[in-house]
């Protein structure tokens, strides 16, 4: 239990050293990050466990509502619509929140490589390795930015060609108004 507690510490300190060498804008990203992944497991709950659900009784009112009159039909593709825009729910907001991503490494980026230059402008003992490690710091939020876009991109895709082809399979298997 001890070794356990060991490395959740260690773990929490190298996390805050990390965002400390990063900025303030480290501290954005993990926070749009924590968005971006919560969003991305909604989905993925959508996608696995409410949507098959929703089609199932969706198909079975359907069944159910044989031959259809008018106001049938139009409980019908009331039920087609939210089942639609719940397909699409969310995917331009995590297609947002993916394009700010590497935008807000560059942002953290430029105002880490100021400091640096700040700094050495300010002292008068130019030392080559201090310079590196300093510019290796401002260049943190960019590599992590591209990370995060780079994950949520591959999710974000994979999600939307999901719900572009459920759409078109909602239509073409019959479960549109005229097919009945």
């Amino acid at each position: 239990m001890n070794s356990l507690v060991y490395v959740w510490q260690q773990a929490s300190h190298s996390l805050s050293d990390i965002l400390y060498q990063g900025g303030w804008v480290l501290s954005l990203l993990l926070v749009l990050s924590s968005l971006l992944a919560s969003l991305l497991l909604e989905r993925y709950w959508f996608r696995f466990v409410s949507y098959p659900k929703q089609l199932r009784r969706y198909q079975q009112t359907l069944i159910h509502a044989l031959p259809l009159h008018w106001q049938t039909a139009a409980e019908d593709l009331s039920r087609r619509c939210d089942l639609e825009l719940a397909l699409g729910r969310y995917l331009s907001l995590i297609k947002n929140l993916i394009s700010l991503c590497p935008l807000l490494g560059l942002l953290g980026t430029v105002s880490g490589m100021i400091e640096v230059f700040d700094s050495m402008a300010l002292s008068a003992n130019n030392q080559p390795q201090q310079m590196a490690a300093a510019i290796a710091r401002a260049t943190l939020p960019t590599m992590l930015g591209m990370s995060i876009a780079l994950l949520g991109l591959i999710n974000f895709t994979y999600l939307k060609r999901w719900s572009q082809r459920s759409k078109l399979s909602l239509t073409a298997s019959g479960l549109s108004l005229g097919s009945h």
